[in-house]
């Protein structure tokens, strides 16, 4: 494929650029929206990373690529941006989380349904560690019915990757999620319709904390850390196939492929209301992670000198 990529916000797409080319594709150009990064960083990145051509806008990107990857940090601007290459028959992978409310979610999944091949998320829902642990006969490992999964760093923008694990282990069609107590970290209990369980511990912390899960099952309890280094080349290895057409079967089916972010969403209602139980099916379209804010804050943190100029 030609691929395009939009927003150059994290540590992300430099790090994908590489594995990107070894897997056979081409990164044909970049657009950055300057939400993070100083006029001029696109060229910059371009000119690094031998990539040809910096886009000045999303309708000229997507005449000249097969497939944009959004990397933009600021979540709420992922429709937005997603919605020229959706009309340009472009496919799209898109950088977690996918989106911070249930009216971008559902445009996601809309338009997967109709066609368009579009998948993504955090990389933890593809990780080796994951597919090698359900590789296993099943004889061997049992049937997962209480999984712990969590992480550190933030609630939702780094919390996300707790929840996709849990998704990746569990399945994801759980029926109810509560926000149970926020000691150090937010403590968060998920529930499935035939009594499995899932908690999830997410937020910042003192401390550097790593992907997690503890895994019961009737014939054990297996421990697993992914590991970061191997994150990015999983994600890819997972999802290209699908966007470049060598097969016609999605890595996550697209009927539940935004189900880490729903949880997310479902938690956040919890912890607001009381830490009510709240079903999967019964979240508010008023729960909202806040793109925007988490975007001028990853710019200060970025970028720190800038945002104390702008302060004097």
């Amino acid at each position: 494929m030609k691929i395009g990529l939009v927003d150059l916000d994290t540590s992300h797409p430099q790090s994908w650029v590489p594995v990107i080319r070894e897997l056979g594709h081409e990164v044909v150009g970049v657009l950055d929206h300057g939400d993070v990064h100083p006029a001029g960083y696109a060229e910059t990145f371009a000119h690094e990373h031998k990539i040809a051509t910096v886009f000045t806008s999303l309708p000229q990107m997507a005449e000249q690529i097969d497939c944009a990857i959004l990397h933009g940090c600021n979540w709420d601007r992922h429709v937005e941006r997603a919605r020229p290459f959706v009309e340009a028959g472009c496919a799209l992978l898109i950088d977690k989380p996918v989106a911070g409310c249930l009216t971008d979610l559902a445009q996601f999944e809309d338009w997967a349904a109709s066609g368009v091949r579009i998948c993504g998320g955090s990389a933890l829902r593809y990780c080796s560690e994951v597919r090698e642990y359900l590789d296993r006969p099943l004889d061997e490992r049992g049937t997962p019915h209480t999984i712990l999964c969590g992480c550190a760093v933030d609630e939702f923008n780094y919390g996300i990757h707790a929840y996709s694990l849990l998704a990746a282990l569990m399945g994801p069609d759980a029926a109810s999620v509560r926000h149970v107590s926020e000691h150090g970290q937010r403590r968060i209990e998920l529930k499935w319709a035939d009594g499995r369980l899932g908690w999830l511990i997410v937020g910042s912390a003192a401390g550097w904390h790593p992907f997690y899960s503890t895994i019961i099952t009737e014939r054990g309890c297996t421990h697993l850390q992914p590991v970061p280094g191997k994150l990015y080349r999983a994600i890819l290895e997972a999802t290209l196939p699908y966007l470049s057409c060598q097969v016609d079967t999605p890595p996550v089916p697209h009927a539940v492929w935004t189900a880490p972010e729903r949880w997310a969403l479902a938690a956040r209602q919890s912890w607001t209301c009381g830490d009510q139980i709240v079903r999967l099916d019964a979240i508010s379209h008023d729960i909202h992670y806040d793109g925007d804010a988490f975007g001028i804050s990853y710019r200060k943190l970025k970028y720190p000198a800038t945002a104390q100029a702008a302060r004097v």
